[in-house]
């Protein structure tokens, strides 16, 4: 006798046997005697830059930025001497509201006339690092370093959390990952649009994942 399988089912019983090869227990933890030295790429589908600020007073807005590059070089036995280079797409730039996002990459209204925010083509963000300097416990740090935004270049500090590493299921490359905190004026990078209707100090919130090559 012959059993027929619907149609629907079937893409449920191919993944089965992958299921089964996934690990019952999250791969990352936060160990730091996992981290082994070395180059790390930054992953572009699981880094994100997030942003804040307040509009009129009333509540806050945010946004993200996704499709981060760059690098991370580290010796888990001189974790100060670590170097970070990061490059952040501002034309990438994820809003709510389409109508803000047109305002943010909009191109000038009359020729030769400056933009409000980035206009049409902005140049990447980007974050390179001039010092670290990790806490005694060995899993928090205070990394700073030049941020260029917009054609200016300015000093920014970050204050970051280790929160895991292992080998990823996915192509069993090692991973770490990191949480981050920083503000900035947009006013200081030539982005004061609205200042102070809306608000000057933009909150960061980043959420990183390295994965060595």
């Amino acid at each position: 006798m012959r059993i027929a399988v619907p149609l629907l089912a079937l893409p449920l019983l191919l993944a089965v046997p992958l299921l089964a090869q996934m690990p019952t227990t999250a791969p990352g933890a936060k160990d730091a005697a996992r981290v082994t030295g070395g180059t790390y790429q930054a992953d572009p589908h699981h880094t994100l830059v997030g942003w804040r600020l307040n509009h009129l007073g009333f509540n806050d807005y945010f946004g993200i930025f996704g499709d981060v590059t760059g690098t991370l070089t580290i010796d888990p036995k001189a974790p100060a001497e670590a170097k970070l280079d990061i490059t952040i797409p501002i034309a990438s730039v994820t809003v709510a509201s389409a109508g803000l996002k047109d305002h943010l990459l909009r191109a000038p209204a009359e020729s030769g006339a400056k933009p409000d925010f980035f206009g049409a083509n902005p140049q990447p963000a980007r974050f390179v690092s001039t010092s670290v300097v990790v806490d005694e416990d060995g899993d928090e740090a205070k990394v700073t370093g030049n941020l260029t935004l917009n054609g200016v270049t300015k000093p920014v500090t970050l204050d970051v959390d280790f929160t895991g590493a292992g080998p990823s299921p996915m192509g069993n490359v090692e991973t770490i990952g990191f949480e981050a905190e920083a503000a900035i004026k947009r006013s200081d990078f030539g982005l004061g649009f609205g200042v102070p209707l809306v608000g000057d100090e933009v909150k960061l919130e980043i959420t990183a994942a390295f994965e060595k090559k």
